[in-house]
């Protein structure tokens, strides 16, 4: 098993930052991979566990755009989908940015999912536990450390 390294929360920026993500990412949904890549970033910010956007090309899952929209002061309009397998449907369970702003701007058509939503999400060979909170769309691996925004008063050690 890839390790990750150890990582505190409290010392990711503010403004946020964008970053490319050296392991595989996976996610399992409906009893199958629905996504699988190399290619995937993650954007860092003070207190939030790392939300990871895939490339379209590497989803196998059919995402049907739903209605709402939300505004991030950094990275722009977001638009949601729903998330289709042949098997089982969640409802809003991934975001992306079309046209995110600059520093933003590798994102531009990637998603990101609710890792509470789907069957499994994994980081390398981490699996991952959703960020706490129903509006979060963090993903928490075992080498966080640090107080998770959405978690009043827990530490992750």
């Amino acid at each position: 098993m890839t390790s990750l390294e150890i990582e505190n929360v409290q010392s990711y920026p503010r403004p946020p930052v964008l970053e490319a993500v050296p392991h595989t990412v996976r996610i399992e949904f409906g009893g199958d991979t629905i996504a699988e890549t190399d290619r995937a970033f993650r954007v860092l910010e003070t207190h939030h566990a790392p939300t990871y956007y895939l490339p379209p090309d590497d989803i196998k899952a059919c995402l049907v755009p739903v209605s709402g929209r939300t505004f991030c002061e950094w990275k722009g309009v977001a638009r949601y989908w729903d998330v289709e397998s042949e098997k089982t449907k969640a409802p809003k369970s991934a975001w992306s940015y079309s046209e995110p702003t600059a520093a933003f701007a590798k994102i531009a058509g990637y998603y990101a999912f609710y890792a509470g939503l789907m069957d499994a999400c994994f980081v390398g060979a981490h699996r991952v536990r959703p960020q706490p909170g129903d509006f979060y769309g963090g993903w928490v691996t075992d080498n966080l450390r640090g107080r998770i925004k959405g978690a009043p008063g827990t530490e992750f050690w």
